[in-house]
């Protein structure tokens, strides 16, 4: 098959591809839990509010509102950590109304023990603080009862996005989930293409559960796929040791059970946490440093006339393709857009301005549109250009881990890049040393520690393998 046919067929699965995106039930999922939150307080303090009138005869009467404002913080606490606001929660009321209610009965007796102690029972009103608790009861039941009619109305009942891919293994009927043949996608597991593992990547994207169902010499390979990718997934299959299993799922109705293979490196919480670390810290550096991006700009474009950034493929999360930004620091004419050869020492293609923004890393701040678009992370694995090779060996070719680096978003610095692993990768432990960096800092997330990596990034900013 020649190269014209090939990016043909490419071009049409990518379409075919696009079209079959799963919608992103995530964010319609925290709007949901962000209306409960704010309902469920609003029920509470009305509960409480109400108990007060009916008991003491006065709207608002300030001890059923303090008992308000003691309970309402220990229940929150709560039912974020029993799966109150779970994705179980909104799919199932029963479930919903369950937890919710246990944490009421626990924050109650909770409070009531610190008052006992603290000596401070005789603030509240026994019978004010049980009917506010009941009156609060009725109405989180009720409002759970109304979110699963909303839902079934709105959402057609679906709160999560559920795949199998058919790759010619036993038969997997699984209720309310979409289904595709890996042959019409041209999905291969043990291939190291680029645009196959892009274009898997479009087709999980937005999943939240993926079943593979293939031959027993493909689980390997469909294992190592969906650990890549960052997403929950789950081969039919029998328990298989080698397969790195991380759990068992049976189906009884379906007569059938999976092997848990892969369930994405961070759970909604943190990556929460690190969407809103990132919007912190990319806005507010972008406003710190528009006057040094602007005056960067200028004399980009008043050296050679050219355009001021550079725009280049590289893989991202879930090794997928996004367009990613430089400060252009070579000669138009020279761009290596497949980035098939590192830069070097002294490089005759690094205009005089692109020398000092290189060795300084400012040809890297357009990058910070890349964070706030939701491309790139502050910090991750360093994404690389698709021709990238050490010792003429593609990336992939020296350590096949290499794709697992990618089930987090890429960042504009990482803890290979803190450790001194930068520049051209010339020999093959170039490669691997930063692959190891970059699967330690997957498996051992914080917060705390992106905020480290920030920090050391300052002292590393200028270092002697940066051109």
């Amino acid at each position: 098959m020649n190269r014209a046919t090939s990016d043909l067929l490419d071009a049409v699965r990518h379409e075919s591809v696009e079209g079959r995106l799963a919608p992103s039930l995530e964010r319609r999922r925290l709007r949901a839990y962000a209306v409960m939150l704010v309902a469920d307080g609003s029920l509470f303090i009305l509960s409480f509010a109400l108990a007060g009138l009916l008991w003491l005869g006065q709207w608002g009467e300030p001890r059923a509102m303090i008992a308000a404002q003691a309970l309402l913080p220990v229940y929150f606490t709560l039912a974020f950590y029993n799966g109150t606001y779970g994705v179980t929660a909104l799919g199932d009321w029963l479930f919903a109304t369950r937890k919710s209610l246990t944490a009421l009965v626990i924050s109650a007796a909770l409070v009531n023990f610190l008052a006992f102690y603290a000596k401070s029972n005789d603030d509240f009103s026994r019978a004010t603080v049980t009917l506010g608790l009941l009156f609060s009861g009725i109405a989180l039941v009720a409002l759970r009862r109304v979110m699963a009619m909303v839902i079934a109305n709105r959402w057609g009942g679906r709160v999560s996005n559920r795949l199998v891919i058919d790759d010619g293994g036993s038969t997997f009927a699984f209720a309310g989930a979409d289904r595709i043949a890996a042959a019409d996608y041209g999905l291969n597991p043990g291939s190291h293409d680029p645009f196959m593992l892009d274009r898997l990547g479009k087709l999980l994207r937005n999943q939240d559960k993926v079943v593979v169902t293939c031959p027993m010499e493909r689980r390997g390979d469909w294992a190592f796929l969906l650990k890549s990718a960052g997403v929950y997934g789950e081969i039919v299959s029998e328990p298989a040791h080698e397969l790195g299993a991380v759990g068992v799922h049976r189906y009884d109705d379906l007569d059938r059970t999976t092997l848990v293979v892969s369930t994405g490196p961070l759970a909604l919480r943190a990556r929460i946490l690190k969407r809103l670390f990132d919007l912190a810290v990319a806005g507010g550096a972008l406003i710190a440093l528009s006057p040094l991006l602007i005056l960067v700009a200028a004399l980009i474009k008043l050296e050679d006339g050219g355009p001021v950034l550079f725009v280049q493929r590289r893989l991202g999360r879930g090794n997928q393709f996004f367009e990613m930004f430089k400060f252009r620091s070579m000669r138009e004419e020279k761009l290596d857009h497949a980035g098939e050869r590192s830069a070097s020492r002294d490089d005759d293609r690094v205009t005089r301005i692109g020398a000092f923004i290189r060795r300084t890393s400012i040809d890297e701040l357009p990058q910070i549109l890349n964070v706030i678009k939701g491309d790139m992370s502050i910090v991750g694995p360093r994404p690389h250009a698709l021709g990238s090779r050490a010792n003429n060996k593609y990336f992939w070719d020296i350590d096949r881990k290499y794709w697992q680096r990618h089930c987090l978003k890429p960042g504009l610095t990482g803890l290979a890049q803190v450790r001194g692993h930068r520049g051209a990768t010339e020999l093959e432990s170039d490669l691997t040393d930063r692959l190891q960096s970059d699967l330690e800092y997957i498996a051992g997330w914080s917060l705390t520690r992106d905020l480290g990596i920030v920090l050391r990034t300052v002292r590393v900013l200028t270092h002697e393998n940066a051109f």
